[in-house]
């Protein structure tokens, strides 16, 4: 896993509406536990997710495969006053089984993950593996559709098309992405982990057309999101929700 490779997809799982979904599942996990949670961020960087996650009051172990992000990780929870809740772990979604031996926890965060890991069915069966019983995975994931449409109005019909056709949805040998996924495929991998999806939709379904000197401001960004949101909501735009630059899934262990 090239960790620049990484850090160019940063931005496509970790926008605010992601952030915020996952902070609102927690807290339904919290609810019908009736404790604070212990939580995996897979990959889980600088602590974009974990930092907020822990000011909630969880306790969030973060494994991430570069020491920088690990610090940056220490440095941010320190800030925000949640060192003892906060633990960054070297490692990947390939070694969870070494580094977090007999580990439990209620929920798993792998958001702009399952791209770069050597073995995606791996990484979900060693997830699942460190959930309890009923335990929550929040997965997100670059969509194959968003990138087929953006290359097409672009004009690039040739990448379009390689991006429908690759098994692993790359548009050419320069994509910084070694996969992006279809919900079919992300299904089949979820069931094979014994995982049963509960939510799925797309996140930044409009984000990624929209031309970026049109959103210059924190307003516009959260008009988009809110976009989104009554994209995949309207009845009969389901289909819609498989468009999103990212796949956001919510699942259960069984």
């Amino acid at each position: 896993m090239r960790e620049d490779q990484r850090g160019q997809h940063r931005s496509v799982a970790r926008t605010s509406a992601v952030v915020a979904a996952t902070e609102l599942l927690a807290a339904s996990c919290t609810q019908r536990l009736g404790h604070p949670l212990e939580v995996l961020d897979l990959g889980g960087g600088t602590g974009g997710v974990a930092v907020p996650l822990a000011v909630s009051g969880h306790r969030v172990t973060v494994v991430d495969p570069s020491p920088n992000a690990l610090a940056a990780l220490g440095d941010r929870a320190r800030e925000a006053g949640v060192s003892g809740r906060v633990t960054g772990l070297q490692g990947d979604g390939d070694s969870l089984e070494s580094v977090l031996p007999g580990a439990i926890f209620d929920l798993a965060c792998c958001h702009g993950t399952l791209e770069f890991v050597d073995d995606p069915s791996r990484t979900l069966r060693a997830t699942a593996t460190v959930l309890r019983p009923g335990g929550v995975l929040s997965l997100v994931v670059a969509g194959r559709l968003a990138v087929v449409f953006a290359k097409a109005i672009g004009g690039e019909f040739g990448h379009a098309r390689a991006a429908l056709l690759d098994p692993a949805g790359r548009w050419g040998a320069q994509d910084p992405l070694p996969r992006r996924f279809d919900l079919d495929r992300l299904t089949g991998l979820l069931t094979a982990a014994g995982f049963a999806i509960e939510q799925a939709r797309g996140a930044g379904i409009l984000s990624h057309l929209v031309p970026a000197s049109l959103v210059d401001s924190e307003a516009d960004r959260a008009a988009l999101d809110e976009l989104d949101d009554l994209l995949v909501r309207g009845s009969g735009r389901e289909v819609l929700g498989t468009l999103g630059s990212a796949l956001y899934v919510v699942a259960r262990r069984g």
